[in-house]
């Protein structure tokens, strides 16, 4: 069935909703693997910069990159509601400049919502988006595009956290994000910060008190052999497996037993 933004934006208002099982993926096949299984939402990511593209963070990912991995996604995608994520420095600058870049999102790569990181600070942009028609998904607590002034350290961790991040949810919401995602926000207060959200709270890495969960798909496939972080649950673990296909087809190929005629 098809998923749209509406039906996210009024999760919280329908009696005993299932939670929001939110995927990560990067191309035509991870997107159809996530959009098979009933992934109600899925995410372009900027993490493809360290997952898929081996740099080291997600800062070198660039806008003609998201828009070539959203536009492969796209065409795997069928039901979910597909957001690109904004990469680092496509919408810091100006508002014009993101509302062209987000626009490129919808236009060009066929995307349902962009996703930026940041609360109360993008109040004003998130409301331009939406009021030029871009829907959008927060994202609050660790923010990887800041990750040289705030490091990976965990969010929440006392009461000025609390009402500082209470804010930037009550911000985005006010502004017309259509729900947010939380990462590595103290699972104790992420729960409390849900309780208290006005649209769908999406956690990663903040416990299970939030009303979804999104993990890398590739994290999840165990498709990497890098050590994945502490909240990441592997439901299969295909890297050694692929490992051991090549190398049975290699075995093959120089024993001349593929093909077989």
């Amino acid at each position: 069935m098809k998923t749209t933004v509406r039906k996210i934006a009024a999760w919280k208002t329908q009696p005993n909703p299932e939670p929001l099982a939110t995927v990560t993926a990067y191309d035509a096949i991870t997107g159809r693997i996530a959009d098979a299984a009933g992934a109600p939402l899925i995410l372009v990511g900027d993490s493809l910069g360290d997952t898929a593209l081996g740099f080291d963070s997600t800062l070198p990912v660039t806008m003609d990159m998201m828009l070539h991995h959203t536009a492969a996604t796209r065409r795997g995608v069928r039901d979910a509601v597909l957001v690109a994520d904004m990469p680092f420095m496509s919408y810091q600058t100006s508002q014009s400049e993101a509302i062209a870049n987000a626009g490129k999102f919808l236009q060009l790569a066929g995307a349902d919502a962009v996703k930026l990181e940041g609360g109360r600070i993008r109040y004003e942009l998130i409301k331009a988006l939406v009021e030029n028609g871009i829907p959008v998904m927060a994202h609050i607590g660790l923010l990887p595009q800041s990750v040289k002034q705030y490091g990976y350290a965990t969010k929440g961790n006392d009461e000025s956290d609390l009402f500082q991040l209470q804010d930037d949810i009550w911000a985005v919401a006010e502004a017309g994000a259509f729900c947010v995602v939380l990462e590595c926000v103290n699972p104790s207060f992420a729960t409390e910060l849900t309780k208290f959200s006005p649209i769908p709270t999406i956690g990663i890495g903040s416990g299970a008190g939030c009303d979804g969960q999104i993990l890398v798909i590739s994290d999840l496939l165990g498709l990497s052999d890098k050590t994945p972080p502490k909240f990441v649950k592997r439901f299969a673990n295909l890297f050694p497996a692929a490992v051991s296909a090549v190398s049975d087809y290699a075995a093959a190929v120089r024993a001349r037993a593929y093909p077989e005629n």
